[in-house]
Protein backbone atom coordinates (compact mmCIF):
# COMPACT_ATOMS: atom_id res chain seq x y z
CA UNK A 1 0.00 0.00 0.00
CA UNK A 2 1.35 3.43 -0.96
CA UNK A 3 0.66 6.88 0.39
CA UNK A 4 -0.45 9.35 -2.24
CA UNK A 5 3.05 10.82 -2.32
CA UNK A 6 4.74 7.46 -2.84
CA UNK A 7 2.18 6.45 -5.48
CA UNK A 8 2.77 9.74 -7.32
CA UNK A 9 6.53 9.11 -7.25
CA UNK A 10 6.20 5.58 -8.62
CA UNK A 11 3.72 6.70 -11.25
CA UNK A 12 5.77 9.80 -12.15
CA UNK A 13 2.78 12.11 -11.79
CA UNK A 14 1.92 14.93 -9.39
CA UNK A 15 -0.02 14.57 -6.16
CA UNK A 16 -2.27 17.37 -7.41
CA UNK A 17 -3.10 15.28 -10.49
CA UNK A 18 -3.98 12.23 -8.36
CA UNK A 19 -6.27 14.35 -6.19
CA UNK A 20 -7.99 15.66 -9.33
CA UNK A 21 -8.45 12.14 -10.71
CA UNK A 22 -9.96 11.14 -7.38
CA UNK A 23 -12.29 14.15 -7.37
CA UNK A 24 -13.70 13.33 -10.80
CA UNK A 25 -13.88 9.61 -10.14
CA UNK A 26 -11.29 8.63 -12.72
CA UNK A 27 -8.84 6.99 -10.30
CA UNK A 28 -10.09 6.46 -6.75
CA UNK A 29 -7.66 5.55 -3.96
CA UNK A 30 -7.87 1.97 -2.77
CA UNK A 31 -8.49 3.24 0.75
CA UNK A 32 -9.01 6.56 2.52
CA UNK A 33 -8.24 6.82 6.22
CA UNK A 34 -11.46 7.92 7.91
CA UNK A 35 -9.67 9.79 10.66
CA UNK A 36 -7.00 11.64 8.66
CA UNK A 37 -8.43 11.66 5.11
CA UNK A 38 -5.11 10.30 3.82
CA UNK A 39 -5.34 8.46 0.51
CA UNK A 40 -3.68 5.09 -0.03
CA UNK A 41 -3.13 3.23 -3.32
CA UNK A 42 -2.21 -0.30 -4.33
CA UNK A 43 0.57 -1.08 -6.81
CA UNK A 44 -1.99 -2.68 -9.13
CA UNK A 45 -3.55 0.74 -9.66
CA UNK A 46 -0.45 1.82 -11.58
CA UNK A 47 -1.87 -0.06 -14.57
CA UNK A 48 -4.94 2.20 -14.67
CA UNK A 49 -2.78 5.28 -14.06
CA UNK A 50 -0.53 4.36 -17.00
CA UNK A 51 -3.56 4.08 -19.27
CA UNK A 52 -4.96 7.40 -18.10
CA UNK A 53 -1.70 9.28 -18.65
CA UNK A 54 -0.98 7.65 -22.03
CA UNK A 55 -4.46 8.43 -23.35
CA UNK A 56 -4.42 11.98 -21.98
CA UNK A 57 -0.98 12.71 -23.44
CA UNK A 58 -2.23 11.53 -26.84
CA UNK A 59 -4.94 14.17 -26.78
CA UNK A 60 -7.98 12.37 -25.41
CA UNK A 61 -10.12 14.38 -23.00
CA UNK A 62 -10.53 13.02 -19.48
CA UNK A 63 -14.16 12.20 -20.26
CA UNK A 64 -13.04 10.21 -23.32
CA UNK A 65 -10.42 8.48 -21.16
CA UNK A 66 -13.13 7.52 -18.67
CA UNK A 67 -15.33 6.06 -21.41
CA UNK A 68 -12.44 4.07 -22.86
CA UNK A 69 -11.45 2.62 -19.49
CA UNK A 70 -15.03 1.96 -18.40
CA UNK A 71 -15.52 -0.04 -21.61
CA UNK A 72 -12.74 -2.29 -20.33
CA UNK A 73 -10.68 -2.04 -23.49
CA UNK A 74 -8.04 -4.78 -23.50
CA UNK A 75 -4.35 -4.08 -24.01
CA UNK A 76 -4.38 -5.06 -27.70
CA UNK A 77 -7.28 -2.73 -28.48
CA UNK A 78 -5.68 0.01 -26.41
CA UNK A 79 -2.39 -0.37 -28.26
CA UNK A 80 -4.24 -0.07 -31.58
CA UNK A 81 -6.02 3.09 -30.40
CA UNK A 82 -2.78 4.59 -29.17
CA UNK A 83 -1.00 3.75 -32.43
CA UNK A 84 -3.75 5.44 -34.43
CA UNK A 85 -3.70 8.51 -32.20
CA UNK A 86 0.10 8.66 -32.37
CA UNK A 87 -0.06 8.63 -36.17
CA UNK A 88 -2.56 11.51 -36.09
CA UNK A 89 -0.30 13.52 -33.77
CA UNK A 90 2.77 12.81 -35.89
CA UNK A 91 0.89 14.03 -38.96
CA UNK A 92 -0.13 17.18 -37.10
CA UNK A 93 3.47 17.77 -35.97
CA UNK A 94 4.68 17.29 -39.55
CA UNK A 95 2.12 19.84 -40.73
CA UNK A 96 3.19 22.30 -38.02
CA UNK A 97 6.82 21.92 -39.05
CA UNK A 98 5.91 22.56 -42.68
CA UNK A 99 4.01 25.69 -41.66
CA UNK A 100 7.02 26.89 -39.67
CA UNK A 101 9.20 26.46 -42.76
CA UNK A 102 6.77 28.61 -44.74
CA UNK A 103 6.65 31.25 -42.00
CA UNK A 104 10.45 31.44 -41.97
CA UNK A 105 10.47 31.71 -45.77
CA UNK A 106 7.95 34.54 -45.76
CA UNK A 107 9.96 36.34 -43.06
CA UNK A 108 13.05 36.14 -45.29
CA UNK A 109 11.01 37.55 -48.17
CA UNK A 110 9.69 40.37 -45.96
CA UNK A 111 13.24 41.24 -44.91
CA UNK A 112 14.21 41.57 -48.59
CA UNK A 113 11.30 43.82 -49.56
CA UNK A 114 12.47 46.79 -51.59
CA UNK A 115 15.58 44.94 -52.77
CA UNK A 116 15.69 43.63 -56.33
CA UNK A 117 15.95 39.83 -56.37
CA UNK A 118 19.45 38.48 -56.83
CA UNK A 119 18.26 35.27 -58.50
CA UNK A 120 19.66 34.81 -62.02
CA UNK A 121 16.51 34.94 -64.13
CA UNK A 122 17.04 33.84 -67.72
CA UNK A 123 14.59 34.34 -70.59
CA UNK A 124 14.61 31.40 -73.00
CA UNK A 125 12.40 29.32 -75.28
CA UNK A 126 11.18 25.87 -74.26
CA UNK A 127 10.57 23.19 -76.92
CA UNK A 128 7.40 21.15 -77.08
CA UNK A 129 7.57 17.86 -75.22
CA UNK A 130 5.44 14.73 -75.15
CA UNK A 131 4.78 13.48 -71.63
CA UNK A 132 3.04 10.71 -69.77
CA UNK A 133 1.19 12.19 -66.84
CA UNK A 134 -1.12 11.64 -63.90
CA UNK A 135 -3.19 14.37 -62.30
CA UNK A 136 -4.58 15.04 -58.85
CA UNK A 137 -6.20 17.84 -56.92
CA UNK A 138 -4.63 19.97 -54.18
CA UNK A 139 -6.61 22.29 -51.96
CA UNK A 140 -4.52 25.32 -52.87
CA UNK A 141 -1.07 26.46 -54.04
CA UNK A 142 0.59 26.24 -50.61
CA UNK A 143 3.61 23.89 -50.60
CA UNK A 144 2.12 21.81 -47.77
CA UNK A 145 -0.94 21.26 -49.98
CA UNK A 146 0.96 20.55 -53.21
CA UNK A 147 3.67 18.27 -51.78
CA UNK A 148 1.43 15.47 -50.45
CA UNK A 149 -0.29 15.30 -53.86
CA UNK A 150 2.53 15.63 -56.38
CA UNK A 151 4.96 13.27 -54.63
CA UNK A 152 2.66 10.21 -54.66
CA UNK A 153 1.58 11.07 -58.23
CA UNK A 154 5.17 10.81 -59.46
CA UNK A 155 5.72 7.57 -57.54
CA UNK A 156 2.60 6.05 -59.07
CA UNK A 157 3.45 7.35 -62.56
CA UNK A 158 6.92 5.80 -62.43
CA UNK A 159 5.40 2.51 -61.31
CA UNK A 160 2.90 2.51 -64.18
CA UNK A 161 5.52 3.45 -66.76
CA UNK A 162 7.76 0.62 -65.61
CA UNK A 163 4.83 -1.77 -65.78
CA UNK A 164 4.12 -0.59 -69.35
CA UNK A 165 7.78 -1.00 -70.33
CA UNK A 166 8.16 2.72 -71.11
CA UNK A 167 11.41 4.48 -70.23
CA UNK A 168 11.28 8.23 -69.49
CA UNK A 169 13.48 10.24 -71.85
CA UNK A 170 13.90 13.40 -69.82
CA UNK A 171 13.54 15.02 -66.40
CA UNK A 172 10.24 15.07 -64.54
CA UNK A 173 7.92 18.05 -64.98
CA UNK A 174 5.31 19.31 -62.54
CA UNK A 175 2.82 21.97 -63.51
CA UNK A 176 -0.30 23.35 -61.93
CA UNK A 177 -3.57 24.86 -63.06
CA UNK A 178 -6.21 26.60 -60.99
CA UNK A 179 -9.46 24.70 -61.33
CA UNK A 180 -12.67 26.35 -62.47
CA UNK A 181 -14.83 27.61 -59.63
CA UNK A 182 -14.17 29.62 -56.51
CA UNK A 183 -12.82 27.01 -54.08
CA UNK A 184 -9.20 27.81 -54.98
CA UNK A 185 -8.28 24.17 -55.63
CA UNK A 186 -5.45 23.29 -57.99
CA UNK A 187 -5.10 20.61 -60.67
CA UNK A 188 -1.67 19.05 -60.14
CA UNK A 189 0.10 17.45 -63.13
CA UNK A 190 2.97 15.00 -62.58
CA UNK A 191 4.62 14.35 -65.95
CA UNK A 192 7.57 12.45 -67.42
CA UNK A 193 8.85 12.97 -71.02
CA UNK A 194 8.35 9.86 -73.16
CA UNK A 195 8.99 8.83 -76.76
CA UNK A 196 5.80 6.94 -77.59
CA UNK A 197 2.91 7.27 -79.98
CA UNK A 198 -0.01 9.43 -78.94
CA UNK A 199 -2.44 6.55 -78.38
CA UNK A 200 -5.00 5.60 -75.78
CA UNK A 201 -5.05 2.39 -73.77
CA UNK A 202 -2.62 3.29 -71.02
CA UNK A 203 -3.57 3.82 -67.37
CA UNK A 204 -1.99 7.27 -67.63
CA UNK A 205 -2.42 10.14 -70.08
CA UNK A 206 -0.10 10.90 -73.00
CA UNK A 207 -0.18 14.62 -73.84
CA UNK A 208 1.92 17.09 -75.78
CA UNK A 209 3.03 20.09 -73.75
CA UNK A 210 3.25 22.99 -76.20
CA UNK A 211 6.42 24.89 -76.94
CA UNK A 212 6.89 28.13 -75.03
CA UNK A 213 8.34 30.94 -77.13
CA UNK A 214 9.48 32.93 -74.13
CA UNK A 215 9.78 31.79 -70.51
CA UNK A 216 11.38 33.36 -67.47
CA UNK A 217 13.47 30.66 -65.77
CA UNK A 218 15.49 30.37 -62.60
CA UNK A 219 17.32 27.43 -61.01
CA UNK A 220 16.30 26.51 -57.47
CA UNK A 221 18.58 24.35 -55.36
CA UNK A 222 17.18 22.46 -52.39
CA UNK A 223 13.86 21.18 -51.11
CA UNK A 224 10.65 22.23 -52.79
CA UNK A 225 9.46 23.27 -49.33
CA UNK A 226 11.67 26.33 -49.93
CA UNK A 227 10.40 27.12 -53.44
CA UNK A 228 8.21 30.03 -52.32
CA UNK A 229 11.11 32.49 -52.20
CA UNK A 230 12.45 31.93 -55.75
CA UNK A 231 8.92 31.89 -57.20
CA UNK A 232 8.16 35.25 -55.57
CA UNK A 233 11.53 36.61 -56.65
CA UNK A 234 10.74 35.59 -60.22
CA UNK A 235 7.33 37.26 -59.95
CA UNK A 236 8.94 40.53 -58.91
CA UNK A 237 11.49 40.22 -61.74
CA UNK A 238 8.75 39.60 -64.31
CA UNK A 239 6.81 42.64 -63.17
CA UNK A 240 9.89 44.89 -62.95
CA UNK A 241 11.01 43.96 -66.47
CA UNK A 242 7.75 44.66 -68.27
CA UNK A 243 6.45 41.11 -68.64
CA UNK A 244 3.27 39.33 -67.59
CA UNK A 245 2.55 35.65 -66.98
CA UNK A 246 1.30 33.86 -70.07
CA UNK A 247 0.50 30.28 -69.11
CA UNK A 248 0.93 27.55 -66.50
CA UNK A 249 4.32 27.57 -64.84
CA UNK A 250 6.43 24.40 -64.77
CA UNK A 251 8.91 22.88 -62.32
CA UNK A 252 11.49 20.72 -64.08
CA UNK A 253 13.65 18.44 -61.91
CA UNK A 254 17.23 18.65 -63.16
CA UNK A 255 18.79 16.64 -60.33
CA UNK A 256 17.09 14.34 -57.84
CA UNK A 257 18.75 12.89 -54.73
CA UNK A 258 17.52 11.01 -51.68
CA UNK A 259 18.26 14.12 -49.63
CA UNK A 260 15.99 17.00 -50.74
CA UNK A 261 18.82 19.42 -49.99
CA UNK A 262 20.51 18.13 -53.15
CA UNK A 263 17.57 18.69 -55.49
CA UNK A 264 18.06 21.03 -58.45
CA UNK A 265 14.88 22.33 -60.08
CA UNK A 266 14.37 24.78 -62.92
CA UNK A 267 11.34 27.01 -62.45
CA UNK A 268 9.80 28.02 -65.80
CA UNK A 269 7.10 30.63 -66.24
CA UNK A 270 5.79 31.50 -69.74
CA UNK A 271 5.79 35.29 -70.18
CA UNK A 272 4.69 37.89 -72.71
CA UNK A 273 5.51 41.57 -73.03
CA UNK A 274 3.02 43.94 -71.38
Amino acid sequence: MFSIGDFARHGRVSVRMLRHYDAIGLLRPDRVDAATGYRFYEAGQLARLNRIVALKDLGFTLEQVRQILDDKVDSAELRGMLALRRAELEQRISGDRARLVQVETRLRIIEKEGVMPANDVVIKSIPAVRVAELTGVAGDFEPQSIGPVVGPLFEELCRRLEQAGIEPVGPSIAYYEERAGEDGSVLVHAAMPVAVELVAGHDFSIVDLPAVARAATVVHRGSMDDVLEPWQAMGRWIDANGYRSAGPAREVTLEYTEDPAGWVTELQEPVAAE
